[in-house]
This record gives structure tokens, C-alpha cells and sequence, in this order.
């Protein structure tokens, strides 16, 4: 039997069920500007998978690279999903979030 498939499966499950709520604190503590957290995480990642030797390992930071990167979009997203009260927000960050309620109503 070959295991190799479902054990880096598991692994993208955990790194999407890692980044998901790290995407969630890291709007609610920092805003959208952690995104380039998420960006620097990625491409370190990214350019550790080249030079690992041992192939799954190799992959699995591949997939956790790519995992940070996404976390760059979801962030904004995130923002917004707080904006729209699906989230809690910050309340040291409450008169952030009301300006970009303002914003986004004169938008409109």
C-alpha cells in the first residue's frame, strides 16, 4: 500500500485548518496590514521546499508556502466579513472600523 498520498493530504487538511484561524487572529490583532506576515512566511516556505532533498517534506512546505500566501487575500476578506458583523472586532481598534464603515457607505 502506498500511505505517501493520504499522509500529504492530511497535511494541506491541516495546514488550511492551521492558517484559517491564524488568518482570523491576525486581522483582529493587526489588521490587514499582517499581510505581509503572510507574504514573508510564503516565500521563505517557498524557497525552503527548493532545497530540501527529502521529497515530502519538500512538498508539504510547498503546500504550507502556498497556504501563507492565501492567507494574504483571506485577510482583506476577513476585514470585510468583520465590517459586515459576521466576526468580532477589535474594540482597541473600534474607531479603524467605524472610518471604513463611513468609507464604504459614502462608496456607495
Amino acid at each position: 500500500m502506498n500511505y505517501e498520498g493520504l499522509l500529504l493530504g492530511a497535511g494541506a487538511f491541516l495546514c488550511i485548518g492551521f492558517f484559517h484561524p491564524m488568518v482570523i487572529k491576525a486581522e483582529y490583532y493587526f489588521g490587514v496590514r499582517s499581510w505581509s506576515a503572510f507574504l514573508i512566511v510564503g516565500l521563505v516556505a517557498a524557497v525552503e521546499s527548493l532545497f530540501i532533498e527529502n521529497t515530502y517534506l519538500s512538498i508539504f512546505l510547498g503546500i504550507f508556502a502556498f497556504s501563507s500566501l492565501w492567507g494574504i487575500g483571506e485577510v482583506f476578506k476577513q476585514e470585510k466579513r468583520v465590517l459586515r458583523g459576521w466576526f468580532p472586532e477589535n474594540p482597541k481598534r473600534h474607531e479603524y472600523y467605524t472610518r471604513k464603515r463611513k468609507e464604504l457607505k459614502m462608496a456607495d
